[in-house]
């Protein structure tokens, strides 16, 4: 059996994951990481991850584990939260827990649980690894999602390579979440019954504002209405059938985020900083007396301008597109890579939780293009695509705008 030191968060999933590796029969090692100390902003008390590391301490006691601690913070810094405050102040949305998976738990982690002497690293996350031999006889490794639909967290660890899941074990993977939780009640496991985290990984739930604020600084702007009637909504681009091969400059004019000035809408109130806000979102602008709820259509960081629109159908939320840029193109198994002018058919999702969505993914020199079968809300720049073939989780990207 294997030595595998286990990522102990606290929680009940890397709990439940620690008992079924030793039940296994391998030699288990708890690893608790220490992320972030500043409290800025966040909604949780004091310092979370006291409460955390207690809740560790218990859970390795009880499993009779040894239980180590290390403290990542600068990496998780300067790797997840200075990447987060960059990509806000261009009015971008980052996924910082996408960044944490494949910057800190299966990087700077995995390098401090080698040290240790481990031949994997595990974690609780809800998704699944199989192995199959490639062409060469070396294994492929592949990533799918997780067996509970309703906790899936494949998309989460969308941008891992084939050295990452080589080194990693998903205990859970085939568990649902009721499940964890009989498991860990039924061996007297201190997190039975402790909630989810929930927020930023390691940083928990935050006043996104105030939390920016540490950085980025608050800003007077206009917020302008854009009518669903704004008469470049009525632009047809007829979208390609998914056996054509279209032209880039098709695609290009498929995926091309809606454009706005000033001179296009009427202002109807300020706000503190266009960098706070993010696409497709309802709440925290504070202008009321409206029949459907008013949406961030746009934002721009450079004027300091904040577009919306009312009501969830506005077209304004809508697109039928959007681009990865070349560089950013991310395949989990690089022989499924698309050559440039390839296409393919997967499904997709642009967010956590969000169903798969059906599309086609088309491959040029500038980039991936993923047109899809029925126009998506909220697209927003900053954010990952990822594309599945089936359970498998294929590639991802980051939307380029």
């Amino acid at each position: 059996m294997a030595r595998v030191v286990i990522g102990l968060s606290g929680g009940v999933d890397s709990s439940v994951a620690a008992y079924l590796l030793k039940q296994q029969g391998h030699e288990v090692v708890g690893l608790f990481m220490i992320n972030w100390h500043d409290t800025t902003g966040t909604l949780e008390g004091d310092c979370p991850w006291h409460d955390d590391r207690v809740f560790a301490e218990l859970v390795a006691k009880k499993l009779d584990i040894p239980l180590h601690v290390t403290d990542l913070s600068a990496d998780y810094r300067t790797r997840v939260v200075d990447y987060m405050f960059a990509e806000y102040e261009r009015g971008r949305t980052p996924n910082p827990d996408v960044l944490c998976n494949r910057e800190i738990k299966f990087d700077v982690f995995l390098r401090e649980a080698l040290k240790l002497g481990a031949d994997f690293v595990a974690t609780g996350h809800y998704c699944r690894k199989t192995v199959t031999e490639g062409p060469d006889g070396e294994p492929v490794y592949h990533l799918l999602a997780g067996s509970d639909p309703n906790k899936d967290q494949s998309y989460f660890l969308c941008q891992l390579s084939q050295e990452q899941l080589s080194r990693a074990l998903f205990p859970i993977g085939d568990l649902l979440k009721p499940e964890v939780r009989r498991i860990a009640a039924e061996q007297g496991l201190a997190t039975a019954r402790r909630k989810d985290s929930q927020g930023i990984c390691f940083v928990g739930k935050v006043d996104l504002p105030v939390f920016l604020q540490q950085k980025l600084a608050a800003k007077r702007g206009n917020v302008h209405e854009i009518l669903s009637s704004w008469p470049k909504y009525r632009r047809e681009i007829a979208l390609p059938g998914s056996d054509e091969n279209p032209a880039t400059e098709v695609l290009e004019a498929l995926s091309a985020p809606w454009r706005y000035t000033v001179r296009d809408g009427k202002k109807i109130g300020e706000h503190n900083g266009a960098h706070f806000y993010t696409i497709g979102q309802r709440k925290g602008l504070g202008i009321g007396g409206r029949k459907e709820s008013l949406f961030i259509l746009a934002t721009d960081t450079v004027q300091n301008t904040v577009y919306v629109g009312e009501g969830d159908a506005h077209p304004g939320l809508w697109r039928p597109a959007l681009r990865i840029a070349a560089e950013d193109m991310h395949w989990i198994d690089p022989s499924r890579r698309l050559s440039a002018g390839g296409q393919a058919r997967f499904s997709v999702r642009i967010r956590y939780r969000q169903p798969l969505q059906a599309a086609t993914l088309y491959l040029r020199d500038a980039g991936g293009f993923l047109v899809f079968d029925t126009p998506q809300r909220g697209v927003a720049p900053g954010q990952f695509a990822a594309w599945y073939d089936g359970d498998e989780l294929v590639g991802s990207g980051v939307i380029a705008e």
